[in-house]
C-alpha cells in the first residue's frame, strides 16, 4: 500500500471514529476517445500534404517513370548511383554548399547588425526598424526582378555607381555570389526580427555593470550580447539554413542555374529534372538526397546546441 492510500484509509478511520462518513476514493475519470477526435482534421491535412508526397516522393525514386511521372521499371538505388557517378550532381552539391554558407553568414550578420543597431531610442527608428524588417515582406520573385535591373550591364546601377563593367550575372566568378547576397538580404528581414526580441530580453543592468567595471562597447558585446543571443541565435541558424537549401525563385528568374552550372543548386536541379527532362524519378531522388542533407545538418547542429548555447 503507497503512503498516499495509508494517509487516506487514516484519515477514513478517523472520521468513522467521530461518526461521520468515511472518505470514498474517487473512481479516475475515462476520458474516452473524444479528445483525439479534435485532433483528426489535423492529421488528414498531414497525410493529405505531407506525408502522402513525402513517401511518394521516395517511392518514385526507385523506378523508371514516364513524361506523364508514372513509375514504369523498377529501378532499385539506380537512380541514386546515377546521381553520385554524374559530375553535374557533384557540382550541384557543391555549389549549393558554397551557397548555403554565404546566405547564412550573410543574413545572420546583416539582422544582427541592424538589431544592434536599433537596440538604442534614437529619432527616426522607427523609419530604420521598418526598412530592416521590409524584406521579409518582399517576394522573392520580385525582389529578384528588381535587382536583375540593378545588375544589368550596361543600365544597372550597381555598374554606373561603381564605375565597372561587370556582367554580374553571366560571369560564374560572380553570379553564384550575387544570388547568394540577394537571398541573403531577403532572409535578413526576419533574422532582425529574431535578434530584436532577443536583445530586449537581456538585461539592461549587466551593461551598466559592465560599464563600472571598465568594460568597452565591443568587449560587452562580445562578452554579453552574444552569450545572451545564443538561444535565438541557434534557432535563427537552423531556420536560415533551411531557408536557404529550399532557395528557389531568384535563381529561377536571375540565372536560371547558369552560367554554365555555376548556380545550378540542388533545388533547381530538381526543378530541371522533372519539368524540362522529365526524369521524374531522377528527381524524386534528388529530393530524398536533399532532405537526407538538411536532417543529417540539423540534427548536427542540435548536437552542438548542448554545448553553445546558454539558456
Amino acid at each position: 500500500m503507497s503512503d498516499a492510500q495509508s494517509a487516506a484509509k487514516a484519515v477514513s478511520e478517523a472520521r468513522a471514529d467521530k461518526g461521520a462518513a468515511p472518505i470514498k476514493d474517487n473512481p479516475p475519470r475515462k476520458s474516452g476517445i473524444a479528445p483525439y477526435l479534435y485532433l483528426v482534421p489535423s492529421f488528414v491535412i498531414f497525410a493529405v500534404f505531407l506525408f502522402y508526397p513525402f513517401f511518394k516522393t521516395i517511392w518514385l525514386s526507385l523506378y523508371k517513370t514516364n513524361k506523364l511521372g508514372q513509375a514504369k521499371i523498377f529501378y532499385g538505388i539506380g537512380n541514386y548511383v546515377d546521381l553520385f557517378m554524374s559530375d553535374w550532381f557533384r557540382n550541384s552539391m557543391v555549389v549549393t554548399l558554397v551557397f548555403v554558407v554565404i546566405v547564412v553568414v550573410g543574413a545572420m550578420a546583416l539582422g544582427l547588425i541592424t538589431a544592434v543597431l536599433c537596440n538604442k531610442a534614437f529619432p527616426g527608428l522607427r523609419v530604420f526598424s521598418t526598412a530592416y524588417a521590409l524584406p521579409m515582406a518582399i517576394a522573392s520573385s520580385s525582389a529578384a526582378m528588381i535587382f536583375q535591373i540593378m545588375l544589368h550591364p550596361s543600365v544597372g546601377i550597381v555598374n554606373k555607381l561603381l564605375g565597372l563593367d561587370i556582367n554580374w550575372l553571366n560571369d560564374p566568378k560572380t553570379a553564384l555570389w550575387c544570388v547568394a547576397l540577394v537571398t541573403a538580404w531577403l532572409n535578413s528581414g526576419i533574422n532582425f526580427l529574431y535578434f530584436s526580441a532577443g536583445l530586449g530580453n537581456i538585461d539592461e543592468t549587466i551593461y551598466e555593470r559592465a560599464s563600472v567595471d571598465g568594460a568597452n562597447s565591443w568587449q560587452q558585446f562580445v562578452h554579453l550580447t552574444l552569450p545572451g543571443l545564443s538561444p535565438i541565435m541557434f534557432y535563427t541558424l537552423v531556420v536560415n539554413i533551411i531557408q536557404a537549401f529550399q532557395s528557389f525563385g531568384q535563381i529561377k528568374i536571375l540565372t536560371e542555374g547558369g552560367p554554365g552550372e555555376a548556380t545550378n543548386v540542388i533545388v533547381y536541379a530538381i526543378y530541371r529534372d522533372a519539368f524540362f527532362n522529365y526524369k521524374f524519378g531522377a528527381a524524386s531522388a534528388e529530393s530524398v538526397i536533399l532532405f537526407i542533407i538538411v536532417m543529417i545538418i540539423t540534427l548536427i547542429m542540435f548536437r552542438i546546441e548542448k554545448r553553445g548555447v546558454r539558456y
